[in-house]
């Protein structure tokens, strides 16, 4: 019963965290060893679970989804430049995350390194916030493809576990000129490759370990996918409003006050 709870506990924080710019592979670490488990063991759930998040994406986005294939099919430029504009911005990711992937496994377990990402993380936001260029560019296709490149180099950042990928992403949207809820929308649609890529590697990777039962069961990852996708619907919309209406700096100061209680708490262990 108690590891039910605790996994009801790890969705609800990916869900919350996954499209806010506080890193949800962050928080799950943290939260996972504060509950004291095994940082090993529950790699794989804490990444397949934000499948999720990204399916309430698609729930709640599916008529720009449906807009943009109907478009696709009639060649509208738009939805050509929408796809090409996401896919783009992948690219980088999906190649210098194969590249360094046995680094990037090297800090998953480190709540350490998250925490001080979580500070620092936040300093950035209230400085883009500040001294980010007018915004001028509005709707995800409309995105220039250099600063698509420029954003999808950015997103990299994001490897380092408590930096952020919706983070790194709409702050390197803004810093670009882009207006703040397309900067925002930029980053869910970006999420869906790159989430599906570290998804589906983590699976081929740990195929026999699901099967074996060594890590943690389908089950317990079906459970917490169901939960991080319906927290995530609830979230995404509230996360919409609030930055239209009052900016990242509530989220900035959000990450320095939590990662530096949590840095206070790990080096007092």
């Amino acid at each position: 019963m108690n590891e039910i709870i605790n996994i009801i506990l790890l969705g609800i924080v990916e869900g919350v965290t996954e499209f806010l710019p506080v890193s949800s592979t962050g928080h799950l670490i943290l939260a996972t060893k504060l509950l004291g488990y095994d940082a090993t063991r529950w790699e794989v759930f804490n990444i397949v679970i934000q499948l999720g998040a990204i399916l309430a994406i698609v729930v709640l986005y599916w008529r720009t989804f449906w807009a943009v294939g109907m478009g696709l099919l009639r060649r509208d430029p738009v939805s050509i430049r929408f796809v090409r504009n996401v896919l783009v911005a992948f690219i980088p990711a999906a190649v210098i995350g194969l590249a360094i992937h046995k680094q990037i496994e090297a800090l998953l377990g480190n709540a350490e390194v998250v925490s001080i990402a979580l500070i620092v993380g936040g300093f950035a936001i209230i400085a883009v916030e500040r001294f980010a260029p007018k915004s001028n560019i509005v709707g995800v296709a409309d995105i220039p493809l250099p600063k698509v490149i420029g954003i999808g180099f950015l997103q990299c950042m994001a490897m380092v576990p408590g930096v952020s990928r919706s983070g790194a992403t709409i702050l390197g949207a803004l810093a670009l000129g882009v207006e703040r809820r397309t900067a925002a929308e930029f980053s869910f649609f970006l999420a869906i490759p790159t989430m599906l890529g570290a998804t589906t590697l983590e699976l081929v990777k740990n195929r026999h370990e699901l099967v074996s039962g060594h890590g943690v069961g389908l089950a317990a990852i079906a459970l917490g996918f169901a939960v991080a996708f319906v927290v995530a619907l609830i979230v995404v919309k509230a996360f919409v409003g609030i930055v239209t209406r009052f900016g990242f700096v509530p989220f900035a100061w959000y990450r320095i006050v939590a990662g530096s209680i949590a840095l206070a708490w790990i080096l007092s262990i």
